[in-house]
Parts: structure tokens; sequence; C-alpha cells
């Protein structure tokens, strides 16, 4: 270490002082001014890591040290370098603390006063008899940001990146504009002083801090502010984005009846769901503020925590790097409702999950274009008989408007479109929570999971129709001629045949059309045909399409379409022709599975594709 000034005091900072740029705070107030300044290698060396490793904090701090050596040349203070610097080994161990005592034993061996603005240094450091001063970071009255003057009163968010003009979403939820908002492009220089002055607001304002920070990207928190830089290699240029509330909303502001403001009261499992930017944080944070003033203990998990929230609502980021960790710690705090603000990846459903089962009411947000799609996101996440006791309510958010509201119920029925009694099984219904009006139905069908649309009677038509033609697959073998039949209700069927059909059909005193209903499972009403007209008519028509049962076995895929028997037959996917085959006498269609038509087959299941068969 080269020697300073005879008699000059000497202080030795650690990294968090420079970092924080508490030495050149103290030479430009006069109170460090012509002081020996012994940097520790240890301090370079930390430094230089975190640099290297993309971090922020490692180039704000390798800036001080150059504004260090700008004051030396002036003749201020005298810089030194001084210590050991680390090996590889003490580097990769800096958060099990190897550097920070490497630095410490420099400042003993340097004989000055060992400067730091971190807590446990300055501590570890008295209790080993080194002269420390602790110091924090001034915190000075805050200023204007050099971002504020892209921001006007209905600006959203702002958009910089190096070699491009800045950009702006303007407008309101309901009309959003995407603007230019000057002709001359960012330049590097002007991003890397807008990074440093973002950087230091969130280190030293007590309002302001780091929610994330990886290599080549970092996203801060400055007052209402949520702001995003990324630096290459994550990106392909230096890139900020902020982006502030634009209003803060009370559920007063939206059109919702008295009914659903009792249901979200009522600790229910809801999901809040929308498109990207259509307002849904925003509408989590004015339930979250309803139930507050109701006297709901309410905590929010978010990441980032950018929610608009009274004081009173504690907000929560990951623990740890964990939302586990986080709902672990809430289950011990207990509030009346958490809100758990962008539930996307698996791990975070059945966090949510667990703690609605737990019996805390979960309000969670998520991204969908539908109600429905974001009820089939906890499928293959949740157990499908649980889904309804996880989420009874899903609240739609378009444009800042509450849009649709559906509730979920779980029963057993027969799904809509079947009608033999022996199908019932467990079924999850969607219904309109306004008009109480039934619009899916969740429930397995083999090995698949069904979400079945349920529309006016116009879109149920579709299912009488394979009723139909089963009836009329069934009639036909009693019949010589044409046989018509129309359903007129999922449980009543009118048939017409030629009036010489008509005995052989209802049989001796109603045997035989007796145990056609018991059969069927549906009434019928036979009739003969008024006119030849009507007959020719009737008789011209195609045979109903059939809905055949699926299955897969180790060699074979089948369709299972029994009232076909016998019969040559075309399999169609949607309006898709797939392929014509003749079924057997057990009512099987089977192809080898290394087939393309039973490829073709399984990728119409899998993609929810209606297969159904035909007479020829």
């Amino acid at each position: 270490m080269k020697e300073g000034k005879k008699n000059a005091q000497r202080i030795i900072p650690d990294t968090s002082s420079v970092i924080d740029g508490i030495i050149s705070t103290g030479v430009e107030r006069e109170d460090y001014r012509d002081y020996d300044i012994c940097i520790p290698e240890g301090v370079v060396a930390e430094l230089e890591a975190q640099a290297n490793r993309g971090l922020e904090i490692g180039f704000r701090g390798l800036e001080e040290l150059q504004k260090l050596q700008d004051m030396a040349k002036e003749g201020a203070i005298r810089l030194y370098f001084c210590g050991k610097r680390p090996n590889l080994d003490q580097v990769k161990l800096a958060r099990g603390g190897e550097i920070d005592a490497l630095i410490r034993e420099t400042a003993r061996e340097a004989k000055g006063k060992f400067i730091t603005g971190d807590r446990i240094q300055s501590m570890i450091a008295r209790a080993k008899g080194i002269d420390v001063d602790f110091v924090k970071p001034e915190y000075k009255e805050r200023g204007p940001l050099i971002v504020d003057k892209f921001f006007t009163p209905d600006t959203m968010s702002v958009h910089l990146k190096n070699k491009v003009p800045p950009m702006a979403k303007k407008g309101s939820i309901k009309e959003v504009r995407y603007v230019q908002i000057r002709d001359e492009p960012c330049t590097f220089y002007e991003l890397k002083e807008i990074s440093r002055e973002l950087m230091d607001r969130a280190r030293s304002d007590q309002n302001s801090f780091f929610e994330l920070s990886f290599t080549g990207a970092s996203v801060l928190q400055i007052g209402k502010m949520r702001i995003a830089i990324a630096n290459p290699p994550f990106s392909d240029d230096v890139e900020i984005t902020i982006v502030r509330p634009v209003a803060s909303v009370s559920l007063d502001q939206y059109r919702m009846s008295e009914m659903l403001k009792e249901r979200i009261r009522a600790q229910r499992g809801i999901l809040i769901a929308g498109p990207p930017g259509a307002g849904k944080s925003t509408f989590a944070a004015g339930i979250a503020t309803f139930l507050n003033d109701k006297g709901f203990v309410v905590k929010t998990m978010e990441s980032p925590r950018d929610l608009q929230v009274p004081p009173e609502i504690t907000q929560y980021g990951p623990l740890d790097g964990s939302m586990e960790n986080t709902a672990d710690v809430l289950l011990l705090v207990r509030p009346d409702y958490t809100i758990y603000d962008e539930v996307r990846k698996t791990r975070d459903f059945e966090i949510f999950a667990d703690m609605r089962l737990a019996g805390v009411g979960m309000i969670g947000v998520v991204h969908a274009n539908r109600a429905v799609d974001a009820i089939q996101r906890l499928i293959g996440r949740v157990e499908l008989g649980v889904i309804p006791q996880v989420v009874d309510t899903v609240i739609f958010i378009d444009k800042g408007e509450v849009a649709n509201v559906q509730t979920l119920q779980f029963t057993v029925k027969v799904p809509a479109g079947m009608m033999e009694e022996d199908l019932a099984r467990p079924v999850i219904l969607i219904s309109d929570f306004e008009t109480g009006r039934n619009e899916f139905e969740i429930y397995t069908y083999g090995e698949q999971v069904v979400v079945m649309p349920l529309g006016n009677e116009e879109a149920r038509k579709p299912a009488w129709a394979l009723a139909e033609g089963e009836v009329q697959s069934v009639l036909q073998e009693y019949a010589s001629g044409p046989v018509s039949v129309e359903m007129v209700s999922d449980s009543r069927a009118l048939v017409k045949v030629r009036e010489k059909d008509m005995p052989r059909i209802i049989g001796k005193g109603g045997s035989t059309i007796d145990d056609i209903e018991k059969m069927l499972g549906i009434h019928i009403d036979v009739r003969k045909f008024e006119s030849e007209k009507e007959e020719k008519k009737k008789g011209a028509k195609d045979t109903r399409p059939h809905r055949p049962i699926i299955e897969r076995s180790s060699r074979h895929v089948i369709l299972n379409v029994p009232e076909l028997a016998t019969q040559d037959v075309e399999v169609y996917a949607g309006e898709t022709f797939l392929f014509s085959a003749t079924v057997g006498r057990h009512g099987d269609i089977k192809v080898r599975t290394d087939s393309d038509v039973a490829g073709n087959v399984m990728e119409a299941v899998e993609t929810g594709e209606a297969v159904w068969v035909k007479v020829a």
C-alpha cells in the first residue's frame, strides 16, 4: 500500500459505502476532504463480479470509483488501493461473507476508519475491535425524475429503447393509444443516465425498492411506478419500460349488483379474468379496498408489488424467491382474504388451491380471453372434482368494466346431449350469475375432460339430432319403407311411417313400441305419413349423424356405434371426411393404432373436434 500524506486521516470504505455513494457525498460536503481514501481490492473484485453478472449495482459501484478517481486528480482526496485481491473461491462464496471478511482484515491492516453502510458489517467489525463508522445513505429531498417529463396525466406507460423514439400508451383502459412522444430517438448515454437515477432512487427512497434483479434485467418499484430495465445479453439493446396506474378505482365506479358485492364478501374463491391491459389489477385493488373498508383482514401476494391499496393492507412478495414460503407465512397471519396477483404457473394455481382449501378467502388475477378460459386453466392443475371448492366465481373484466360473471356448481347428472340414465356422472355446471342460465358443463368422457358449451334451443339441436338418428336406426328394422323422426323434446319423438308399417312397429297391444321406448328411454308417438308427397320428402332425407364412443386398445382405435351395426358408413371430424368403413355386427369400427386414419381420429379427439358417423 502506498503511503499517504503524513498525519493525514485515512478511511477504508466497504462495498456498500461505495455503491451508495457515501464517500463521494462526504467529500462534496468536505467531511472527507484532504483524506487518504484506501479502497480494498476486495471491494473492486466484488463490484467487478457484480458488473460481469449484469447487475446494475456493480456498474453503479464502478462509476463511484471513477468519480473518486476524478476527485483525487483534482486534489480533493488521495486515493489508494490496498489489501489482497480475493481468489476465485472467495468470490464464489461472497454471499457467505468471505469477501466481507477479507475487506475487514484489510481495514485492520490499513489502520484507518472503516466506513460501511451495512449494519451487519459494522456490528462484526465493532465486535472484532475495528474502528468503524456505520453511515446510512442520505435521504435527500427528492425532486422530479428525468422520466417524469415523458408522462402526462393520461399516460399509462412509457417505453424507451436505444435508437428508437420514446413511445407511450395513452388514454384510458377503455381506449388505449400507442403513440410516439418525441422525434429524436433515445441514446445509449441518455438511457444509462435514466437507469442510474432510477437505481439511486430505488436504493435510497424509503417508498421505493428493488423487486427483482437478474443478469441483464432489473425490476424496480418507485412510488406508484413499476420500472423494468433490460440490458444485453437478456435483450438486444438497452430498454426501459415504466408503467403506472392512471386511476385508483373503487367498486362504486363499476356496474355491480349488491348481490355480487355480497358474494364477494362471503369469503369465496374468486378469479378475476381478462386479457392483458383490461384493468384486472385495478379491479382487484378496488376489491381489496372494499373488503378492507368492510372490516376484513386483507393481504396481497404479488410479484412485483404494484397494486394500489391502502397502507392497512400489507403487500407480500415471494419469500426467499418462493410464493409457497409466502403462503406458509400468510397462513400463520390468518387473513380473511388474500389477493393473489398474476396467477400464471402451475405452482401458482396449486398454492392458490391450497390456501383456499385451508379456509382463506382467495381472489386471483388470471390472464384469459373468456371467463370459461380462466376455469379451463385449472384443469389438470387442480383435481377436477375440487375445482368448484377452489373457485366458485369468475369475474371477467374487459376494457375496465365487469363484462361477465360466472358461477360454478358441482352436481351429478346426465351430461347435455346424452340420453341414457346410466351415463350420469359428476358434472361441473358453469352458470351466468345474473340470469342463472347454464352456459357450460365440464365432465370426464373416457380419459378426456370435456368442456361443453350449452346454448339456446338452436344450440341444442345437434345433440337432439344424434337421438333422432338413433331412433330412426332402430325403427328402420321394423319398417319396409322410409321412417321420419323428429325430436320434439329431449324425451319425446314424433315418428312418421307408412300406414302398412304401423302395426309391425306398434305390435300387439302396443308391446313392441313399449319395448322400443324402454330401450331408447324416450316416448315415441307413431303416426302415418299424411300424403305421398310428405312420404317422399321424408324418405329422401339422409340418415342423421351419430356420435361414436371412442376407445383405444393396444392395437386398435375402436369407434362404437351399435345402432349402425353391419351398415356402410362414413366417418367425419367436424366437417372433414376421414374414411369409409363397414360397421361390424357388434357395432364396432376398428382401425389399427399405427395407421394414419387412427392418428387423425385421436388428433380430433385431443383437439376437441367432434367425431361423427353417418350411413353412406
